[in-house]
């Protein structure tokens, strides 16, 4: 019978428990990466990012280094603050310098958003003062942001002369795309979004609106306007009285904020409705295309109403010419031809031939 040998611990154990406590207390796994690290791998992009630097340099590299020289152009949000974009964001931070059209109004956004980058205002009275210093910074190496007051700059705001000068001279112009005013109505209002026209602000002049709102009316597309508040209801009676009391709209008003409403009705029940009070809010109104019906070629004596009516409220040849070739399908050549013979200044017809 085999003799009972008691199990005894080798002297190694010892030191093996002595060291649990720390193999234990050693992480099983890398830790997970931070919200500011996540935020820097998938926020930066191939098109802005600057070169990479060596690690023990980018301590000590300034923000601007971080992005390449150019006019950045951010959308900015339309109400709600939160639809900022982590891109936007991290442009905005980066930038030497904000052009901003208010810069009381851009202040609200940067401050909720904790970040000083300088600003400087940026609108239509000042565009060509500005557009000379901006320029220098530009080609010094600067990175220059530019934002509106609410949206996409550019689109029925300041921001289209500088463009195009940078492009003149091969200055990068980067896009930050984001809210859009005209995007966001056209998704939600229920008329054919595959095919429209932005028309965008009607002049100020009544035979220029008239001019504008004649063209739109003979589109066969969604017609997409912006509107101030207190133009709502001239706007209205002067786009039913062209495009027709029954014309389907839509009026997208105080979009992402509390009281964002779309009205949806007729062009002559918009009248109506909008008659009794004026709404607060920017707005954009859009108009469903005419319908496609058979095209009618229209006689000598209609079109020589039509460009008798045109002439009577104070429109050139040139713009009377146009208005009814665009509305018909006889060429424009035809309808000038008629026009010349109708009231014809013999100055006019060199400015129609070389247009």
């Amino acid at each position: 019978m085999l003799a009972y040998t008691p199990f005894r611990i080798p002297s190694i154990s010892k030191q093996l428990v002595a060291s649990m406590p720390r193999l234990l207390l050693r992480p099983l796994v890398r830790p997970v990466p931070t919200s500011v690290s996540l935020l820097r791998a998938f926020s930066s992009s191939d098109s802005d990012a600057a070169p990479a630097t060596d690690p023990a340099d980018h301590a000590n590299s300034s923000k601007k280094d971080t992005l390449k020289s150019g006019l950045y152009l951010v959308a900015t949000p339309i109400g709600n603050l939160e639809d900022i974009t982590l891109r936007a964001l991290r442009i905005l931070k980066s930038a030497d310098v904000i052009l901003s059209e208010d810069t009381r109004h851009s202040w609200k956004l940067l401050h909720h958003y904790n970040i000083d980058t300088p600003l400087l205002s940026y609108h239509k009275f000042n565009e060509s003062q500005r557009e000379v210093s901006t320029l220098r910074r530009l080609h010094e190496g600067q990175v220059i942001a530019l934002i509106s007051d609410a949206g996409t700059p550019g689109i029925s705001d300041p921001g289209f002369e500088l463009i195009k000068v940078c492009i003149r001279e091969n200055i990068t112009v980067f896009p930050i795309p984001g809210p859009s005013a005209l995007v966001a109505a056209l998704s939600a209002c229920g008329l054919p979004t595959n095919e429209f026209t932005f028309v965008g602000f009607l002049p100020k002049h009544a035979g220029s609106r008239r001019s504008k709102l004649l063209i739109a009316a003979n589109q066969m597309v969604t017609q997409i306007f912006f509107v101030p508040p207190h133009k709502l209801l001239q706007f209205l009676n002067e786009a039913s009285s062209i495009f027709g009391d029954s014309r389907a709209c839509v009026i997208a008003r105080e979009m992402t904020k509390i009281h964002e409403e779309f009205w949806r009705g007729t062009l002559g029940e918009a009248t109506l409705a909008f008659s009794r009070e004026q709404p607060k809010g920017e707005i954009t109104l859009l108009i469903e295309g005419r319908e496609d019906s058979p095209v009618k070629t229209p006689s000598k004596d209609e079109l020589e109403n039509e460009l008798r009516d045109l002439m009577s409220k104070g429109h050139s040849i040139s713009t009377s010419v146009k208005i009814v070739a665009e509305g018909s399908t006889v060429k424009r050549k035809e309808v000038y031809t008629l026009a010349l013979r109708l009231f014809a200044k013999h100055e006019e017809t060199e400015e129609f031939l070389n247009t």
